[in-house]
């Protein structure tokens, strides 16, 4: 593979112009995609296999134009102080909004009076009208928005609190400013790392292409492939990170080449040799946790995982074809005059040692006590990762300043926390002889389980369905609704088996406690998969056992620790405000899974960008422990710049409005904090000392078996000193044929 990519990256950088004309036609091609693509709808959140999905489906058939699947909303009203919603001037608001409601769009499937739906509470003081659409909240027009939020603001004017609730109102998610903060941090890292401007913003320009092709790309194909407005957001999160940091290790071993004196192309078909193989086996890496969340079987969680995996691969190509082509246009002042002087000193025999090495030599005197204090501080991070309680943030999690939380709270408030929460109980009374005794026995059943309300059941016109609406005592994200939702269903066994009728619950509450079962039973195996292709992967990588297993355990002792910290941040509320944090409640279900596809693919970067180097002086016949020194003394100051980078990059998403954004910033950020300074950094060495010579044994029969794609070089360096490489010119584009003296004054 080396050689191939050797003399890929001599021909892109031949041919810069042609490479460079095909990526901004790429690029041109997807944008001009997004932006003549139809709008694109709100994703279907289905969870094949589930209860609640069965009653679902159950509905859409039973019920036909009932809008099952329709967007909902709340508007929500309280009284001023020592008035009631009922009083004359007060109702007299409120029913006047009910008929500009109706006739405010024609999206509007139904809204209910709230005096004639007993929607007013006990002490008067707070009522809500019920609005469903015909459509789902991302196909609703602008007109019909502004209808529902103005539907309000006379009341308001006359002394009522007005809020709205429900996903009517939801939104694509935006992130503010915070991310280009991140970026702004990422392009100071890198001039710091390469002392050049054109160094250092030559990864950000090759990784902003690439993400402009994957996201306009995701943007084009949304509306036919239903793919959910958060899937831009993260396959940016992740594309941006990956591609500045491939991008950063291929310029920085040209840069190391031009260092020892090589010409420019030669150099630029070195750097892709070497970095370039350890870019390919990472992004493979990150390709393969990313594509593998389709085990999971839930659609929405699989489109994510590929649309993010899409754009890791254009990164990956853009490191292999236009990182080296840019490389041919930046010329000599890819290494400024500091940049070329420090080069040149540390390249002197009598050198000071720079920081990798210091700390690489201080490991190896204190292999045991660096693996002790890592291995118990991560451990101790984790502990909080034991309580940890999984569900789907729902309007509660909302910041305070919304209108929905608002709605929320109101409702908590004058009505209870269920009713922010209604369960939907189907009843398929189909193969039942008497259908309407069966969903009253159902009704009185579920009463007796200790709800707020249960709605008497409303049948289908065919007769042989009926739903029953309940309302849970507690809020829908907590513990005691989930255990109501279990009961409704254990009991539904029993009516099932004295009248025949099927009992099912649904409704956003119950999906979210199917969900949330579902990325449960569904994460071993998940792990199994991506961890057990990986390894053979890395097997590949280093001809050795042993690395690839400490990879991987120490992957899961980071993952560990991030979702340690994660439960004490977003569930026991520490820390919580200094992010934004202003309800507390279970971590996201999907959370933990898509922190371990994304987090395994960028622990295993490092681990093969800093072990690779490692194997490479190694394999040249350097002792154990003098190629860890050597593997930190080149890779530790790039790979401490990637991880810094990729940590701003993820923290720039926490400043994000959407829950579910914020919470994913920041535990990728967190985990790759814990996985490169603590493991890849700290533990990783220490064991390589530990275990010496043992650390890359291979039995002869697996060495045999497996094939060798020569990742560290080793046949390319032996063809280059057999043959030595044809210099040419490199010319074309401001080449000059002397770069042999950029680094030789």
């Amino acid at each position: 593979m080396a050689t191939f990519l050797y003399k890929l990256g001599r021909l892109t950088f031949r041919r810069r112009r042609y490479v460079a004309l095909i990526w901004v036609a790429l690029l041109a091609l997807a944008g001009f995609g997004a932006a003549s693509a139809s709008t694109a709808a709100s994703s279907s959140f289905s969870i094949p296999g589930t209860e609640a999905q069965r009653a679902f489906d159950l509905l859409e058939q039973r019920f036909p134009g009932s809008n099952a699947d329709g967007a909902t909303a709340r508007v929500v009203f309280k009284a001023p102080e020592g008035e009631k919603v009922t009083d004359a001037e007060n109702k007299g608001e409120i029913t006047g909004i009910v008929k500009e409601l109706r006739s405010g769009s024609d999206q509007v499937a139904g809204v209910a009076d709230p005096f004639e739906a007993r929607a007013v509470s006990e002490d008067g003081s707070t009522a809500y009208i019920s609005v469903s659409y015909k459509v789902n909240s991302m196909e609703l027009t602008d007109e019909t928005r502004d209808a529902l939020e103005g539907a309000g603001k006379d009341a308001r004017s006359s002394g009522m609190k007005v809020e709205i609730g429900g996903d009517a109102l939801q939104v694509m998610p935006h992130t503010g400013t915070a991310e280009i903060i991140g970026v702004a941090i990422a392009a100071v890292v890198l001039v710091i790392t390469f002392g050049s401007l054109i160094a250092a913003g030559l990864p950000l320009v090759t990784a902003l292409v690439g993400v402009g092709i994957g996201v306009s790309t995701i943007t084009a194909l949304a509306s036919v492939m239903d793919l959910g407005s958060t899937t831009s957001i993260l396959a940016m999160m992740i594309g941006l990170a990956v591609g500045i940091d491939y991008a950063l290790f291929i310029v920085s071993r040209y840069r190391a080449e031009l260092a020892e004196g090589r010409e420019r192309e030669e150099a630029a078909g070195r750097a892709v040799g070497t970095a370039g193989s350890a870019v390919v086996f990472a992004g493979l890496t990150v390709v393969i946790a990313l594509a593998g969340l389709a085990v999971v079987n839930i659609p929405m969680l699989t489109k994510m995982g590929l649309a993010a995996a899409g754009t890791v691969s254009i990164a990956v190509l853009i490191a292999l074809t236009l990182v080296p082509a840019a490389l041919g246009f930046a010329g000599k002042r890819i290494m400024g005059r500091k940049a070329r002087k420090a080069a040149e000193a540390e390249n002197r025999p009598e050198a000071k040692p720079n920081m990798g090495t210091r700390w690489a030599r201080f490991v190896l005197r204190k292999p045991v006590w660096v693996m002790l204090v890592g291995v118990l501080g991560l451990g101790i991070v984790a502990v909080p990762a034991a309580s940890l309680e999984m569900g789907l943030p729902d309007d509660g999690a909302q910041p305070k300043s919304t209108t929905q939380r608002q709605a929320y709270d109101t409702l908590s408030d004058g009505f209870g926390p269920g009713f922010n929460g209604p369960l939907l109980v189907v009843v398929d009374a189909e193969n039942s002889s008497d259908p309407k005794a069966a969903a009253d026995r159902v009704a009185k059943k579920v009463e007796s389980l200790g709800v707020a309300a249960v709605v008497p059941p409303a049948f289908n016109k065919a007769g042989d369905a009926a739903t029953i609406t309940v309302i849970p005592k507690d809020r829908p994200s907590s513990h005691a609704t989930e255990e109501v939702v279990h009961d409704i269903r254990d009991a539904g066994q029993d009516i099932k088996a004295d009248t025949g009728a099927e009992v099912l619950v649904t409704g956003a509450t119950a999906m979210n406690i199917d969900f949330s079962q579902k990325m449960n039973d569904a994460l071993l195996p998940y792990l199994a998969l991506v961890v057990g292709l990986a390894f053979l992967l890395l097997m590949l990588v280093f001809r050795s056992v042993l690395v690839p297993l400490k990879a991987a355990l120490g992957f899961l002792l980071s993952v560990v620790a991030a979702l340690g910290a994660v439960v004490a941040v977003f569930q026991w509320g520490w820390l919580g405000s200094l992010f934004g944090v202003e309800q507390t409640g279970p971590i996201m279900s999907m959370m933990p899974i898509f922190m371990v596809g994304v987090v395994f693919g960028l622990a295993m970067d490092y681990e093969v960008f800093l072990v690779t180097r490692m194997r490479e002086a190694y394999v040249h016949g350097e002792s154990p422990g003098q190629a860890i020194v050597t593997g930190f003394k080149h890779g530790a100051r790039v790979v401490t710049a990637a991880a810094v980078i990729m940590i701003a990059v993820f923290s720039g998403f926490i400043g994000s409005s959407e829950q579910m954004i914020k919470m994913i910033g920041f535990s990728l950020a967190i985990a790759v904090l814990f996985d490169a300074f603590v493991v890849r950094m700290a533990i990783v060495p220490a064991v390589l000392a530990l275990l010496g010579k043992r650390a890359w044994w291979l039995p002869r029969w697996l060495d045999r078996a497996l094939p060798n794609v020569d990742v560290e070089g080793e046949k390319l360096q032996k063809q280059l000193t057999e043959e030595p490489a044809d210099t040419g010119s490199g010319s074309e584009g401001g080449g000059d044929g002397g770069e042999r003296e950029l680094v030789r004054v």
